[in-house]
């Protein structure tokens, strides 16, 4: 395939009909719409991260219903289906009522009650959402002679800004469990119930009263539901490698490699497929540049106001073990931030134990790696963009030339600029800082923390020399080093041919800035 003939690709269109019609990429996703129908699914929920696909899906179920023969030729559901049946659809997407007060949401379902009413030719004199929404069910029952299929999407959209706003939240989660009480007392006119979210709000106040909510999330069979599948990667989407890395001027194996490394890691079950971030895929296959898409197309308010509350690291991130319940509970009972940062996709299942049922938890990808440590670098370095990228320029420019002495110099001056926006008083807080600093200079350099031999505090690998540094909190530069040696944090880099290089640094809370190094190697 040369660049004249690359596919369209569905930047930012949500809507089925419209991929369909105007022969836009689309991975089909109808087997699974076919797979609820044969087991007699009829209210399904859905929780995956935002800019996944879920109100695509939501948008492909509602042109099935309506009997849209036509939009699934060639797909999973056009084999399938031979009778399409219309039902009447009644399709609400939440996703623009954000930022909004009590009365503001009120007045948004109001707003869409009367366009769902003008589908069916009346106007409700009822003032009350909930009650309008029993009376638009039964009615739409009544006019067409077929159960109404309910789709609700992004449902916690209205609920995500405040979920730490304990006033708000109230306010706005009784308007919208009040919405949507009726549904559990409709079911003899509903045919099929769909809805989709980023939280499980669903499992405990909302949908209190719909206790039969089929919760498909983290089932191993739907793992790929939305999101681009490894497999669809490499069969359905060849083509678009294909184009991406002749563009790229890479072999089919880098091309791959690098989409994986930066796209790649998404797992939503014990034994999940691998999934690719779809939005920054799609972005990187249309712009044939492999790019940080997700997080420049924003990161939502209520994580950087969670990262704040639960005074969050980067090293608190990687690694985590955690049984189900700690990760995968309610916005409501979280006690820290883990629950919201796994279900909006900024952490992921890296690995499931069944001898303990343990799940550990991680960044998915690079992509997000470097989203979160820009984000938290906002939020506890001071100095301008400008300078901290002047910093980075400099500091690498040193590390590659060899001199270790003008780098640690260079941080010196650095972090002696930098005013903490915590507390300033605490080894956690400086570690922070630190592993910030070095994960900014990630962009340029591999830095690494972690192996079988313990967590050496940054290591950095170039061509020819290891660095593997140790920080110390009001000790000394020696105990750095020694502790490098005790834990034999150089061991595991001994196979490389590399010269290996410690770098033992100690950190002055009275002056604010590291004050000795020692260099050996």
């Amino acid at each position: 395939m040369t660049m004249a003939q690359a596919r369209k690709y569905p930047i930012g269109i949500q809507t089925f009909s419209e991929i369909r019609e105007r022969n836009y990429l689309y991975i089909d996703k109808t087997q699974y719409l076919v797979d609820f129908i044969d087991k007699g699914y009829k209210y399904v929920f859905l929780s995956r991260p935002r800019r996944f696909g879920k109100s695509l899906f939501a948008s492909m179920i509602h042109a099935y219903y309506e009997g849209r023969k036509d939009l699934f030729e060639g797909l999973a559901m056009g084999e399938y289906e031979k009778d399409w049946v219309k039902h009447p659809v009644l399709h609400f997407d939440m996703s623009a009522a954000k930022h909004m007060d009590k009365d503001m949401l009120e007045r948004y379902l109001a707003d869409m009650l009367t366009d769902q009413e003008a589908v069916f030719g009346y106007k409700s004199e009822k003032q009350d959402p909930n009650i309008r929404l029993k009376d638009l069910v039964v009615t739409a029952n009544r006019l067409t002679g077929r159960k109404v299929v309910l789709i609700i999407d992004e449902y916690d959209a209205p609920l995500l800004d405040v979920v730490h706003e304990e006033l708000n939240l109230v306010a706005l989660r009784r308007a919208m469990q009040n919405f949507y009480s009726p549904i559990k007392s409709l079911d003899p006119y509903l045919e099929f119930v769909f809805l989709t979210g980023i939280t499980k709000f669903a499992q405990l106040s909302i949908f209190s009263e719909l206790n039969n909510l089929f919760n498909i999330s983290m089932y191993d069979k739907y793992s790929a539901i939305c999101g681009i599948s490894s497999e669809e990667l490499h069969t359905q989407m060849l083509p678009d490698v294909e184009r991406l890395a002749e563009h790229l001027h890479l072999s089919m194996d880098e091309t791959f490699e690098r989409l994986k490394r930066k796209y790649d890691g998404y797992h939503f079950s014990k034994n999940s497929e691998d999934v690719y971030n779809p939005f920054s895929l799609i972005k990187a296959l249309a712009s044939g540049d492999i790019g940080d898409y997700w997080f420049d197309s924003g990161t939502p308010t209520y994580i950087i106001k969670l990262l704040q509350k639960y005074n969050v690291g980067l090293r608190d991130l990687t690694g985590q073990d955690a049984g189900v319940s700690d990760f995968d509970v309610s916005p409501e009972n979280m006690t820290t931030a883990l629950p919201l940062l796994y279900q909006s996709g900024y952490l992921t299942i890296k690995h499931y134990e069944p001898m303990i049922d343990l799940y550990t938890l991680g960044y998915p990808n690079e992509e997000v790696r470097t989203g979160m440590v820009r984000s938290l670098a906002a939020n506890y370095l001071t100095p301008a963009e400008g300078t901290n990228s002047s910093f980075v320029i400099k500091f690498v420019k040193a590390v590659i030339a060899d001199d270790m002495e003008q780098a640690l110099t260079l941080m010196r001056a650095y972090l002696a600029g930098v005013s903490y926006r915590l507390s300033n008083k605490t080894e956690r807080d400086v570690q922070t800082i630190f592993y910030l600093v070095f994960s900014l200079i990630g962009s340029f350099i591999k830095v690494e923390e972690e192996s079988a031999h313990g967590r050496a505090d940054v290591v950095i690998t170039l061509p020819s020399v290891v660095y593997v540094m140790e920080l110390k909190f009001d000790g000394s530069a020696d105990a750095a080093l020694r502790q490098i040696d005790e834990k034999g944090y150089l061991i595991p880099y001994t196979a490389d041919g590399k010269r290996l290089v410690k770098v033992g640094v100690n950190y002055s809370s009275e002056e604010r800035t590291i004050t000795e190094w020692r260099i050996e190697g």
